[in-house]
């Protein structure tokens, strides 16, 4: 493979980025592919971009430099509203129209399949992005259920499986130097770890106290507000949380107050936790960006129980808004806190976090807030991290065109 001449780096690109992680409710791959049309409008390149996705018709929206086109698609979650793409022709037929120069795969499944096949046939690279490390998702706890043996033989064949399906993508992205070492062993070849960003712009602290945020919260005079927003299922380690929460309440019932922001499977035990009493506010979206920063900034303590993120981006606005986050040591996520992570929980049980959370929540929060928001500022500022990611597409059509 020869070095890519510098001209191939100048030339505008068109990128088309094709998921059914997409939903009127999902978060952290859809505000990553709203984000990407936002830089590609603002920026003097000329690129453009064309994204795909599931939807409850077929129908597509066309803005300046940036087309969405939605496939009508089998509802598979109420709670999150995803769609399961399945036309898979529709998919053909528009790649065919469009010609991109770069398809970027956000799925391990179906659609990454066809994306590799249609890009050799269009003789156009394909990258993945791996967003979600899926065989620990999935095979995490299932020891009591396949026993130990049968766990060993089905991470074996998923680890296969990885190998197999993203060694045809032409690189591998990844949001963590981790896990980006992870798939290496497995034997994943040209794995690039990118960065995740946020909206400074909207995630940023500002001179407002939330005092306003927390009367309309029902939060009491002098209590802590913890925070976490995210979907409520057993993959994000949710009910670690509101037992953890239940802990707390225990032992001190004035003491902190739990505002939940996200809905799913486990909405019941948040209801439940509701009846048995205060101290806990649930809010099942929150659609705007700014009022999500603002109760990023009411609260005193990010809460993210998460031990599978493989970025965590809930947490990195958090942080931007000002507000530290405490949770469980060991995900892919540590890498982006951006404060002393000394009072995290080692342990995933609700007792530790329970422990962790008192801990943190004795420091000098706002101190610690405000060195992540610098931080945040600096290092993952959504056109910083554009950059860096466009670099490797550039590079990756330069080498293509040469294989």
């Amino acid at each position: 493979m020869r070095r890519p001449r510098g001209d191939d780096y100048s030339a505008s690109l068109k990128i088309c980025d094709l998921t059914q992680f997409y939903s009127p409710l999902s978060g952290g791959v859809k505000r990553y592919l709203h984000e990407k049309i936002a830089y590609i409008s603002n920026c003097s390149s000329g690129d453009t971009h064309v994204l795909i996705v599931p939807g409850s018709k077929t129908e597509v929206t066309t803005n300046a430099r940036s087309r969405v086109y939605s496939i009508r698609s089998p509802l598979v979650s109420r709670s999150s509203r995803y769609r399961a793409l399945l036309n898979l022709r529709a998919i053909e037929e528009i790649l065919e129209r469009e010609r991109p120069d770069l398809i970027e795969s956000s799925d391990p499944y179906q659609i990454g399949w066809k994306a590799i096949a249609i890009g050799r046939a269009l003789r156009v690279p394909v990258v993945g992005f791996y967003h979600s490390h899926f065989p620990e998702a999935y095979l995490r706890g299932s020891t009591k259920f396949l026993g130990k043996r049968g766990t060993q033989r089905a991470m074996k064949l998923t680890r296969a499986y990885v190998h197999r399906l993203y060694n045809r993508f032409q690189a591998t992205l990844v949001p963590s130097e981790t896990l980006g070492d992870l798939l290496s062993e497995w034997g994943v070849r040209n794995v690039r770890p990118v960065r995740l960003g946020v909206n400074t712009g909207i995630f940023r602290p500002l001179p407002d106290d939330g005092a306003a945020t927390r009367e309309s919260l029902g939060v009491g005079r002098g209590r802590t507000l913890l925070l976490y927003a995210g979907r409520l299922t057993k993959e994000k380690n949710t009910q670690t949380l509101l037992r953890a929460f239940e802990l707390l309440r225990q032992r001190d019932q004035n003491k902190f107050h739990l505002v939940v922001i996200g809905d799913g499977p486990q909405r019941n035990k948040v209801q439940k936790l509701q009846r048995r009493g205060g101290n806990i506010s649930w809010i099942s979206y929150c659609a705007d960006s700014v009022d999500l920063a603002r109760y990023y900034r009411a609260a005193d303590l990010f809460v993210h129980p998460g031990v599978q993120e493989t970025f965590g981006l809930v947490a990195l606005e958090s942080q931007a808004c000002g507000t530290p986050v405490v949770g469980i040591r060991g995900s892919y996520m540590d890498r982006i806190i951006c404060h002393d992570q000394k009072s995290w929980a080692q342990e995933n049980n609700p007792d530790a976090l329970a422990d962790a959370i008192e801990d943190f929540s004795a420091k000098k929060l706002s101190t610690l807030g405000k060195t992540a928001a610098g931080a945040a500022e600096k290092l993952h500022s959504w056109p910083r991290v554009f950059e860096e990611l466009f670099c490797i597409y550039r590079e990756v059509r330069a080498n293509y065109r040469r294989l």
